[in-house]
């Protein structure tokens, strides 16, 4: 069930939050645990069984790590972290990498006249690499004594399962929630007030902007290799940066504005990405909570860039392989990991990672930055390492400005001023995230916009949704 569609924004929506209003404060938990099994169940059916396994397994685990009888033994409450890590990344490695394993061994094979091996084909659940986060998030932080065990399995339901972020995130670190779970006694009026208008706007720029520019790039990325022109592929690639801009950060202003309207604060997933300096200033500001997450959990208990030079260089290429392959069971991610794994190694040898930049400078590097980021893209959305360094090549090696009939088709005229109007996401000011100024501001144009967002943009949005226009999100594949 997609946050923009209609069965979710006309029945699934209001009834939660009608429920919310009406129940009692205590049964908050109790209802989003509820509610979000069912819309697991919804979009995932029987692989519902894989989640609550997972729930099980993990709740059971951090109880027996926090258990006070155990306070001595450090080496059975090791043994149960791992015990459970184990269990966690074995749920992902099956069900996310065993297909992509399989194909390597039949295709290694293949090559050796050795004949064909077994392929594994299984569906992929969703919402796996982000339950299996928030899990690890769990135990880990269980057992570094940052928080105790959750004795109320509704509690950890509702952290785990929780709907807002179940699918796509953002991934939200058990430490960063913990305290609010047992806190319902909260102004239902003021968490509304704040979350609607940041729900409406990640609406709006998931319909309006996302699905608006999303046949451009796919019409250029579908494109072969005999019809690809300059023109073409640099249009693909700028339309596809601008879709997975505005379709991600659009998905976490909605589920932050839900997750308010429940009465949870979710950590902010975007910061102006498009404006960065330089590629560690763009790791600063996409996809955020990730980027916490590895530095928490891989980076820094690896020894983070405390043990010298070559160590700090080994983390970080872990780091950017792990996200990477994070991303998707393809080669095109592990050469997406290990591109932005490469600048940044470039960054942190000669400094450029750190220096800050003003007029004339600061423009140079922000175009600089988005380019390389442009480029980097290009291997995330390909389907191919192929048709990556093809469309790459036909960026840099002129081969003509026209374009095939299928990409002239796509480029309406509505298409054509929405990306123009996109774009400019990459001249704003650094700093301003619109998003937040909806939900904290109370200057008199922020009024304004927000209730411009929520009467005139969100409710558009909301009629496209019903005309049947949207698409799901880009995220959810992962």
């Amino acid at each position: 069930m997609s946050f923009a569609s209609p069965v979710f924004l006309w029945y699934f929506m209001p009834a939660t939050l009608l429920a919310y209003w009406v129940l009692p404060r205590t049964w908050r938990n109790g209802l989003v645990a509820v509610v979000s099994l069912v819309f697991y169940t919804w979009g995932a059916g029987p692989y519902t069984f894989l989640l609550l396994s997972a729930i099980a397994v993990n709740f059971a685990a951090g109880l027996l790590i926090d258990a006070d009888r155990f306070a001595d033994r450090p080496g059975f409450r090791r043994s149960v972290l791992w015990g459970a890590i184990a269990w966690d990344l074995g749920i992902l490695a099956i069900w996310k990498y065993a297909g992509f394993a399989s194909r390597q061994v039949d295709a290694l094979s293949g090559a050796l006249g050795l004949g064909s091996s077994p392929i594994v084909d299984l569906a992929l659940p969703i919402g796996i690499s982000f339950f299996t986060f928030h899990h690890l998030s769990y135990v880990v932080d269980v057992y570094r004594h940052s928080r105790r065990a959750q004795k109320s399995p509704v509690q950890f339901v509702t952290y785990i399962a929780m709907f807002p972020q179940l699918v796509a995130g953002p991934i939200v670190r058990y430490h960063e929630i913990a305290d609010q779970l047992a806190d319902t006694d909260r102004n239902r009026a003021d968490d509304f007030a704040l979350g609607f208008p940041r729900f409406a706007w990640g609406l709006t720029k998931k319909v309006l902007i996302a699905d608006t520019i999303a046949p451009v790039a796919d019409a250029a990325f579908a494109t072969s290799g005999g019809d690809m022109t300059t023109a073409t592929a640099w249009l693909g690639a700028l339309a596809y940066t601008l879709q997975l801009y505005f379709d991600f950060s659009g998905y976490s202003d909605m589920a932050i504005g839900l997750g308010l309207m429940l009465g949870f604060k979710l950590p902010e997933n975007f910061d102006r990405p498009y404006s960065a300096v330089s590629i560690t200033d763009f790791w600063r500001r996409w996809h955020m909570s990730l980027s916490r997450w590895f530095r928490d959990y891989v980076y820094i208990p690896l020894g983070g860039n405390r043990e010298g030079a070559v160590k700090t260089y080994r983390n970080l290429i872990i780091i950017f392989v792990a996200t990477g392959f994070w991303h998707g069971a393809n080669w095109t991610f592990l050469v997406w990991g290990l591109y932005h794994g490469a600048l940044m190694l470039i960054e942190r040898t000669t400094g450029t990672g750190r220096l800050t930049a003003a007029g004339p400078q600061l423009v140079a590097r922000r175009a600089l930055t988005f380019l390389l980021v442009v480029i980097g893209w290009v291997f995330f959305r390909a389907q191919s390492i192929g048709q990556a360094l093809m469309m790459l090549r036909h960026r840099f090696v002129p081969s003509g400005l026209g374009l095939p009939e299928g990409v002239a088709v796509s480029l309406t005229h509505t298409r054509s001023v929405m990306l123009v109007l996109a774009l400019l996401v990459v001249l704003l000011p650094g700093s301003f995230v619109l998003g937040r100024v909806l939900e904290t501001s109370r200057s008199r144009r922020a009024v304004v916009t927000r209730f411009a967002v929520m009467a005139v943009a969100g409710t558009y949005a909301g009629v496209l949704v019903a005309a049947g226009t949207f698409s799901p999100f880009l995220y959810y594949q992962f």
